[in-house]
């Protein structure tokens, strides 16, 4: 297994499930929690080979993974994705809930009762969906969960995108409702909000003018990549680095928005 630049002894031996893992910031996640000597459980849906294809990798490099698939907008599924995970591995310690995306571009006067239910459940219902199913299990030893939002939950987003933004805010608020309420069972909850990242989700939902504006508000005059993310979430995951941060979300922008 290739050594990390960092050890985190507290990660090592640890089960922790990402959804929406198998392509962009979930993968590098995979990657880097597996580097750790976590367990992983790598959620895909859609993007099979890809998972397939970390998945191999993983396990080539010594690391430990299992592969369950689901519909992250489906409660009942995620709610599977968590229990095979604790199966496989007879624990879960951690959660981090990275699957989401934009769907589609739709302007808010365009906005139909479809595209915010398909935006809203794949966003905000399955973080609420996934950790519920969680939480029985990370009681038992206590653990984390470690939300992902997004910059648009504070800018209002871009053109199109204001119901993606709107249900990262969402998340957000649900991180520090969720910190309080699961802390006396030794779960901390955190989020991390990546600001712009080269992955396919700006090659399926942005153009190269959008990213190129995008890019010259970005005071570090570059975009993010899924590695720049990897940091922030160690950190959290780690009770020995971030043991009393509760509720809170590190934003992962290049200087983009500093609030």
């Amino acid at each position: 297994m290739h050594k990390p630049h960092i050890q985190i002894s507290d990660i090592t031996g640890k089960a922790v499930l990402i959804t929406g893992a198998s392509t962009g910031i979930g993968a590098a996640l995979a990657r880097a929690f597996a580097e750790q000597g976590a367990s992983i459980g790598l959620h895909y849906n859609s993007s099979v080979e890809a998972a397939e294809t970390l998945a191999g990798e993983i396990r080539d490099a010594g690391g430990k993974v299992t592969l369950v698939r689901g519909d992250a907008a489906l409660s009942g599924e995620m709610a599977r994705v968590v229990e095979e995970t604790a199966t496989s591995f007879g624990r879960l310690d951690g959660l981090i809930n990275n699957a989401g995306g934009m769907v589609a571009r739709v302007p808010y006067q365009d906005m139909s009762d479809g595209h915010y239910d398909a935006v809203m459940d794949l966003n905000a219902r399955s973080v609420l969906a996934t950790s519920a199913a969680a939480i029985p299990h990370l009681k038992i030893r206590g653990g984390f969960i470690i939300n992902t939002t997004s910059i648009a939950a504070r800018n209002g987003a871009s053109n199109g995108a204001g119901i993606y933004g709107s249900s990262k805010a969402f998340v957000a608020n649900v991180t520090r409702g969720m910190a309080k309420e699961f802390i006396p069972f030794g779960i901390r909850v955190n989020a991390v909000a990546p600001g712009v990242i080269a992955t396919p989700f700006h090659e399926r939902y942005s153009t190269q003018a959008q990213l190129e504006a995008q890019l010259a508000t970005i005071p570090q005059g570059r975009l993010g990549t899924p590695e720049d993310c990897v940091g922030p979430y160690l950190f959290l995951a780690s009770a020995a680095l971030s043991g009393y941060l509760i509720g809170q979300t590190l934003e992962v922008n290049g200087g983009q928005l500093m609030p």
